[in-house]
């Protein structure tokens, strides 16, 4: 972060992949200008950002339609930046085919301590690079089930439009992209700063980070007894179910469930119940004034410590110091 009380408290350098999809990318950098300045003047003044490639550009999306570029990777100064976001290309196999192209730029970049955000299938990019190794994923629901074969060892974020992981951020591309800059945004500026703009978009509000799409027809996993069971999880979350309690309501039983779960997710049914539950409440810590001992009532825990004691072991942080940098 920079020390001058007059410099942008958040600078970023984007980087959009060659045949980069134009909707989040659009998205993420108009949620950037409304924040930036105040009005609607669109200076860089608390947050700035510059368009980085491997050459002087420019670069064409999906679409045909090209963006300039501000900097070339070899003159680029990382330790001038925050964070290094990634626009994926126009399918997963050719982001990953980039890798050997982009993998020096991402090491300089983590060199420099930058965290690396990847947007849409640049997931895909980070994977192949070896970046994303021990890291938790959100991604495009198309993407999930390649990905998950390409790269069985790394963990997904089910039904996550984004997802923050240490020094690793990923989005699932689209409009999710106004979400995670709205989060990214809060942690630099503040909820108010963050959230501005948000009606001139045309935009009611943040999503929770689980979101599942109204608009996705059918079931996306094909077992019954998991689908269910995701459904359980979201439907009595506040009641606090027990899995063996999911099992039994399923069907099935407790061991069968969590092979389930560990075949799908790359973890336990009880993990799975976790990690929902520390989404959900760092969103609500976040996007609203609930008192934590109302958001661990919400979530199924019961009393403000258990939450305090789990979200303490799932983001580094607890629950208020979470809330003052946001």
């Amino acid at each position: 972060m920079p020390s001058d009380p007059t410099a942008p408290v958040l600078r970023l350098l984007l980087l959009p992949l060659p045949d980069f999809a134009l909707l989040p990318f659009g998205a993420f950098i108009d949620k950037l200008r409304f924040s930036a300045d105040d009005d609607d003047r669109s200076r860089q003044r608390h947050c700035r950002w510059s368009l980085l490639g491997l050459d002087d550009g420019p670069v064409a999306s999906s679409s045909g339609v090209s963006v300039n570029l501000d900097l070339r990777a070899d003159a680029a100064d990382f330790g001038a930046y925050d964070y290094l976001v990634i626009f994926g290309s126009r399918s997963a196999e050719a982001a990953r085919a980039l890798a050997p192209r982009y993998a020096p730029l991402l090491r300089a970049a983590r060199r420099h301590g930058l965290p690396l955000v990847s947007i849409d299938n640049g997931s895909f990019l980070l994977a192949q690079a070896r970046l994303l190794d021990g890291y938790r994923v959100a991604l495009h629901w198309r993407h999930v089930d390649e990905f998950r074969q390409a790269f069985p060892r790394i963990a997904v974020a089910p039904d996550a439009l984004y997802c923050f992981d240490r020094d690793r951020i990923s989005c699932a591309g689209g409009t999710a992209a106004i979400d995670m800059a709205v989060a990214l945004l809060a942690r630099h500026c503040g909820a108010a700063r963050a959230s501005k703009g948000l009606a001139d978009m045309l935009v009611d509000g943040v999503r929770p980070l689980s979101h599942r799409l109204r608009s996705h027809g059918g079931a996306p996993h094909t077992n019954r007894y998991l689908a269910r069971a995701l459904t359980l999880m979201r439907e009595t979350l506040r009641d606090a179910p027990t899995v063996d309690a999911l099992a039994r309501q399923c069907g099935v039983g407790r061991r069968h469930l969590d092979r389930l779960f560990q075949a799908e997710f790359g973890m336990s049914a009880h993990a799975y119940l976790q990690g929902m539950r520390m989404e959900i409440a760092h969103w609500r810590l976040l996007n609203s004034a609930h008192s934590v001992a109302a958001i661990a009532d919400e979530i199924g825990l019961g009393n403000a410590g258990s939450l305090r004691r789990l979200y303490a072991q799932h983001y580094g942080c607890t629950p208020g110091e979470a809330r003052r940098r946001g």
